[in-house]
């Protein structure tokens, strides 16, 4: 897998070096271990997830400029794919948005072991994180999100976070073709650009895709709205 791996680097004009590799595997390593004791993946095969976590995440790094500096990955869950990008790009400070409590520690546990210097956990949810009151609001480059929650919601939550020019890009599947059509009202609301699909080019991934979204702009203050007024309701 680790040729895979490289060829993914190489594809985002990166090399992989050995201690990176090394850092995949022991993070790898964590996951399962963690696994065990909390649900953080489903994917309980080495091989399976080699493919479905490290090289599914790197698929994003075509995506991440040279320029990026900072980097939000919201509702990281198990740390995908915000721990294998800060992995593959030192250079940029990854911020990984976590609101259940048991996760968020274990991603603090493991960006510590694996002595990643560039990572930092925030332990709330996205709504907050956005918010106009939170210093993490338009503070952001990039902005990663993966099996999360329907495009609308990933518009609202996500885009505040990100600076203008800055891009949204979301881990889908074939579905995504149902979810664009229904964000329209929370594109315009928060100031996302048209969205751009990327299909995903890895074994057995025919139908992943990467949507990328461009902020046009400061979103409406209002968004990303309190839970208890969007009571379980996207933008729509």
């Amino acid at each position: 897998m680790s040729l895979l791996w490289s060829e993914l680097f190489s594809r985002a004009n990166l090399t992989m070096t050995d201690a990176q590799k090394a850092l995949f595997d022991r993070y790898l390593d964590l996951l399962t271990d963690a696994n065990t004791r909390m649900n953080l993946t489903r994917i309980t095969d080495r091989p399976a997830a080699e493919l479905n976590h490290i090289a599914d995440a790197l698929t994003l790094l075509p995506f991440v400029s040279t320029d990026a500096k900072k980097l939000v990955d919201v509702g990281s869950g198990g740390g995908v794919p915000g721990i294998p990008l800060a992995i593959a790009r030192p250079d940029v400070a990854v911020t990984l948005v976590e609101a259940t409590g048991k996760k968020a520690a274990f991603l603090r546990e493991a960006s510590a072991a694996l002595g990643l210097k560039n990572v930092t956990v925030v332990g709330e949810r996205a709504e907050d994180a956005g918010s106009v009151k939170s210093m993490l609001r338009d503070s952001f480059d990039v902005a990663t999100a993966r099996a999360v929650a329907i495009l609308p919601w990933l518009i609202e939550w996500c885009l505040p976070l990100v600076k203008k020019d800055g891009r949204l890009l979301c881990q889908k599947g074939p579905r995504v073709l149902d979810e664009i059509p229904v964000s329209a009202y929370a594109l315009k609301q928060c100031n996302g650009g048209p969205p751009v699909i990327h299909p995903v080019v890895l074994p057995g991934s025919e139908n992943r895709v990467i949507v990328e979204i461009v902020k046009l702009g400061k979103t409406d203050p209002r968004y990303p709205r309190n839970p208890t007024l969007a009571k379980g309701r996207h933008l729509e």
